[in-house]
């Protein structure tokens, strides 16, 4: 199903002027938009017309190291030196200032992303003032510790580490945005954050306004490709946090390992959800089909790989499909639309890649969608919705992160055999059991190799307050929880003196 709803029924565009008034977007160092004559750029297209929003700035060495110095500087000379409430009130203001934008942020994250504008508002905006405000909530936690040791006592402190570099995707730029920033800033690190090259507008936009608030150089922005290598082994970045794909991980470790930098890596996922044999089924498919095709599949918590029991594998795939038919593949500001195209040319064709490959390898097409016919639309990057049956584990769309909206139906006889092909790829990200039985649910959860595990729902609506991450290729670290406020402090021991008995020195005597 598609949708035909004409753009001008929705409504006078909120960003149309300023993307006229700032056709290009440059780094942004020491509180403003920095002039960038002469640098390269890159267009940004809106992803369901194809046609050019703006223009970014791919920033130059030179710059990087620009916005690295100017991050060091804020962080000697102002934010270090603030209290954890301090921080914490301007965080809170920060996250007003993002309520007061949500319109313009949704529209403008539809536009360049292509996810609907209802869920854009929904879940993308509210996930990233709710982040600010968590971790300026909890900022106070952060408590030292003193360990009694006789004559010394050691006091534990908890110290930022000064710039960190943020290296983004493109598919939630305020979500990622957030979560990066707010523990890092919420403990006294400053900021160099850079944003997925195929949709960077909406974290410059939130770099720009959260600047409203916090002193200049706490949170300077660089774009372009290059600008993330750069970021990951320049020498005064003290810490990395990065979320993309697991091969461009690597290669941030690589540079990274250069100056022996700490990273947290949020990487891919090839997620399995696991429908047991006593599952409702009309809960299983509902579960299944926001599993798969929220966000159009762009996302690395998405759950391609639909382990069905036998038993229930012929209904559950002929329910499946039903519900499939029924989501609307269209233009991301219309209220209808569920599915809104990839984000560029490049996504849009990987993704059509791996449908062919897989039919090649011997899946069955059970499923494929239409695009939007309206001639609007004919240069956008939609892809329609697949459901590819019969997939076996070695098939290259069982191993491979597809990243869009395609669906494989895979069958399992036993609970040990889903494990085993639930666990039987590079990456651990997250999985999800459909089951009536909580003891079962319990037991399989515990053997699935994932950091986070969905029973019975696969809402993505909040994951702040618990932490969230991967193991294997998924990656390492945490992100979301109250234990990521750690990921961005490192420990300091201090001796003293207590004068309870003497200090034993050296050499000893008598």
């Amino acid at each position: 199903m598609t949708d035909t709803q004409s753009r001008s029924s929705v409504g006078s565009s909120r960003i149309d002027s300023l993307l006229r008034d700032r056709p290009i977007w440059g780094p942004f160092i020491g509180g403003e938009f920095v002039d960038a004559d002469g640098a390269d750029t890159i267009e940004v297209l809106e992803a369901a017309t194809g046609r050019p929003m703006a223009r970014l700035v791919v920033a130059t060495d030179e710059m990087v190291d620009r916005a690295v110095t100017d991050s060091r500087r804020a962080y000697d000379e102002t934010w270090r030196l603030l209290s954890p409430k301090e921080r914490g009130v301007l965080m809170r203001q920060v996250a007003a200032r993002i309520r007061e934008h949500a319109e313009e942020l949704g529209e403008l994250v539809a536009r360049e992303v292509g996810k609907p504008l209802r869920d854009a508002l929904r879940v993308d905006i509210v996930s990233s003032h709710s982040s600010f405000d968590y971790y300026a909530g909890i900022a106070e936690t952060v408590h030292g510790e003193i360990v009694d040791q006789g004559p010394t006592e050691a006091r534990v402190v908890y110290e930022p580490y000064g710039v960190v570099a943020a290296i983004l995707p493109f598919n939630w730029p305020p979500i990622h945005f957030s979560k990066k920033c707010a523990p890092a800033l919420a403990v006294g690190n400053t900021v160099v954050i850079k944003p997925g090259e195929q949709a960077p507008l909406t974290v410059l936009r939130l770099v720009e306004i959260a600047n409203e608030i916090l002193p200049p150089g706490v949170l300077n922005a660089v774009g372009g490709i290059t600008a993330g290598a750069a970021l990951a082994s320049h020498p005064r970045v003290e810490r990395i946090t990065f979320t993309g794909a697991t091969a461009t991980g690597r290669k941030v470790m690589e540079s990274a390992a250069k100056n022996l930098t700490f990273a947290t890596l949020e990487l891919g996922g090839k997620n399995a959800l696991m429908v047991l044999d006593d599952a409702n089924l009309d809960d299983a498919v509902a579960i299944a089909i926001e599993g798969m095709f929220y966000n159009q599949g762009e996302a690395c918590t998405s759950t391609p790989r639909i382990l069905l029991h036998s038993s229930i594998y012929d209904e559950f795939a002929r329910r499946f499909v039903e519900k499939t038919a029924e989501l609307v593949v269209g233009d991301p500001l219309s209220a209808s639309t569920d599915i809104g195209p990839m984000v560029d040319a490049r996504q849009q064709q990987r993704v059509q890649g791996y449908v062919e490959t897989g039919l090649a390898e011997g899946a069955r097409l059970l499923f494929r969608g239409t695009t939007p016919g309206d001639a609007e639309f004919a240069q956008g990057f939609f892809v329609a919705p697949h459901v590819l049956g019969d997939v076996t584990p070695t098939m290259t769309v069982a191993q491979e992160e597809i990243f869009g909206p395609v669906a494989c139906l895979m069958r399992f006889e036993t609970d040990d055999e889903a494990v085993e092909i639930a666990n039987g790829t590079q990456y651990g990200l997250t999985a999800a059991i459909c089951t009536s039985d909580e003891v079962r649910a319990g037991r399989l959860a515990r053997r699935l190799e994932v950091g986070m595990v969905f029973v019975n729902n696969y809402t993505r609506r909040s994951f702040i307050g618990t932490p969230f991450g991967g193991v294997k290729g998924s990656g390492y670290g945490r992100e979301y929880g109250p234990e990521t406020l750690h990921e961005f402090v490192r420990a300091k021991t201090v001796r003293y003196p207590t004068g309870n008995g003497t200090i034993p020195g050296w050499p000893p005597r008598g």
